[in-house]
C-alpha cells in the first residue's frame, strides 16, 4: 500500500492573487512576466497570517512580489505575524530571474541572492529560484548547475530549491540531467501544473520522487468548474511514488472566492490525501 499524503493543509500564495489585490512590487519582476501593481485594494500583507489560519492553513509558500519592502525591520514584522498566526512559512518562492540568460545571467545570479538573503530574513528554511529561462541544451543546464550550486554555497544556511518550469525544465529527462549536475546541493520542488501533454502524468512520476515540497495546482475543466479528475490523478501520482513532503495547493481557476476554491481543492483531495 502506497504512503498516506502529508494532511497539513498547506498553499502557494498564489492561489490568493486576487485577494492579495493582484499586488506585484516594484523591482520584484525584472524580466516583465508580472505587471507591477501598488493600486492597493488588496489584503495587506501582514494580515495574510492571521487570514490563512482563520481559514485553517498551517503553512504556506510565500511569492516574493508581494512583499512591498524588503528592509529588516518589515522583514522582521513579517516573520512576526507568521509566528503569531502559527503558519509556517515553508518556503519563500522567488517568481523572476534567469541564471542561464546569455547576457544578464550573472547580474540575475546577484540578484537572486539577494532575494535569498530575504528569506534567511524571514526565517524560511527554503527559498525556492528559477533553474533558467532559455532553451535546454548541455552547455545551457551546466551553466544552470554551476550557478545554482555556487547561490547554495553562499547561502549554507537556507535550502535552495528549484522546480520544473520555465524554458529550461521541459520534461522530466531534462530535470534530471539538470539535477545530476546539482548533486543534492540544491533541491527539487515538483510542480504538478507546468507540464502539459498526453504523458504528463508519467512525466510527472519520473522525478517526483525526488522532491523535497510540491505545488499541486488545480486548473477548470470548464470555466468555474475544478478539474477534479486532474487534481486526483496528481496527487495519486505523488502518493505513489512515495513523495513525502507538504502538499501545497494552487486554485490557478477564474473565481474572484479563492477561499472557498481552496477549500473544494481540499474536499476533493480528501479521498487520496486521506
Amino acid at each position: 500500500m502506497a504512503p498516506s499524503l502529508d494532511p497539513t493543509k498547506a498553499l502557494h500564495t498564489w492561489s490568493l492573487f486576487r485577494t492579495m489585490g493582484r499586488y506585484v512590487a516594484p523591482g520584484s519582476a525584472p524580466s516583465g512576466a508580472l505587471t507591477e501593481n501598488t493600486s492597493g485594494g488588496g489584503l495587506d500583507l501582514l494580515e495574510l497570517p492571521g487570514e490563512l489560519a482563520a481559514h485553517g492553513f498551517a503553512s504556506a509558500q510565500l511569492c516574493h512580489f508581494y512583499l512591498p519592502r524588503t528592509e529588516a525591520a518589515y522583514l522582521a514584522e513579517v516573520r512576526a505575524a507568521f509566528a503569531a498566526a502559527g503558519v509556517d512559512l515553508e518556503c519563500l518562492l522567488v517568481d523572476d530571474g534567469d541564471v542561464t540568460h546569455p547576457d544578464r545571467g550573472e547580474e540575475q545570479q546577484r540578484w537572486l541572492s539577494g532575494w535569498i538573503e530575504i528569506a534567511e530574513q524571514l526565517g524560511a528554511p527554503r527559498v525556492r529560484v528559477p533553474a533558467g529561462d532559455q532553451a535546454p541544451g548541455e552547455e545551457t543546464l551546466a551553466l544552470s548547475a554551476r550557478r545554482l550550486r555556487e547561490l547554495a554555497a553562499q547561502h549554507p544556511d537556507i535550502r535552495v530549491l528549484t522546480e520544473n518550469w520555465k524554458s529550461l525544465l521541459v520534461d522530466a529527462a531534462t530535470t534530471r540531467r539538470l539535477f545530476d549536475q546539482l548533486e543534492g546541493e540544491v533541491g527539487f520542488l515538483i510542480d504538478t501544473g507546468n507540464w502539459t501533454g498526453a504523458d504528463k502524468y508519467e512525466q510527472i512520476a519520473e522525478v517526483a520522487g525526488m522532491a523535497e515540497c510540491s505545488q499541486v495546482k488545480a486548473r477548470e475543466s470548464a470555466p468555474g468548474v475544478l478539474d477534479a479528475e486532474d487534481l486526483v490523478r496528481a496527487l495519486s501520482v505523488l502518493r505513489d511514488v512515495g513523495y513525502a513532503g507538504r502538499i501545497s495547493f494552487v486554485y490557478a481557476g477564474t473565481d474572484d472566492d479563492e477561499w472557498s476554491r481552496l477549500d473544494e481543492m481540499h474536499e476533493i483531495a480528501r479521498g487520496v490525501t486521506g
